[in-house]
């Protein structure tokens, strides 16, 4: 199963799903979560109000609306506490449940961006080796996704995942 790292904007992919690294609301936000919303359309919005908000490391799907990917899978990073707050197996833990959700639906491309590395500060080295380890892990639970995108928004994160791939 072909994991491969590119640098662009993740609004932009045509997959079956691509990741929102959202916020525990659902209701959009800053970073790629507000990305997210903005291209989709207000049918996103419309669609998350009843889910009730999502809890770190866990993950819920919608409809892509206005996207060229299919659906949108939303999970909720860990913020950054220097380490000491579990963040690694709940960053894990987004990664894991993203499969694991696109698996059950069906889906056989997915793309991820660098959860929890904007306003919520993880370290971007450290959420790139979570990353690949726990999609490399997860993989033979979901053996339905062919094709797994490691969306990088700049040059310094392509240059991690590709040094991890």
């Amino acid at each position: 199963m072909p994991l491969r790292a590119l640098q662009a904007d993740i609004t932009t992919l045509a997959v079956d799903a691509i990741v929102n690294a959202a916020n525990a609301s659902l209701l959009g936000g800053g970073g790629v979560d507000g990305a997210i919303h903005r291209a989709a359309g207000p049918q996103l919005l419309a669609e998350c109000r009843p889910l009730n908000g999502c809890r770190t490391g866990q993950a819920k799907l919608t409809a892509g609306y206005r996207l060229p990917a299919l659906h949108i899978i939303h999970t909720v990073g860990p913020i950054w506490h220097g380490g000491t707050q579990s963040e690694a197996g709940l960053l894990a833990a987004c990664y894991r449940n993203s499969l694991l959700l696109a698996q059950t639906q069906g889906l056989r491309s997915i793309a991820f961006p660098a959860i929890s590395t904007g306003v919520y500060a993880y370290p971007p080295e450290l959420a790139a080796q979570i990353a690949v380890r726990s999609v490399r892990e997860a993989l033979p639970d979901c053996p339905g996704v062919h094709d797994v995108i490691f969306c990088c928004f700049s040059a310094a994160d392509l240059a991690l995942y590709e040094a991890l791939l």
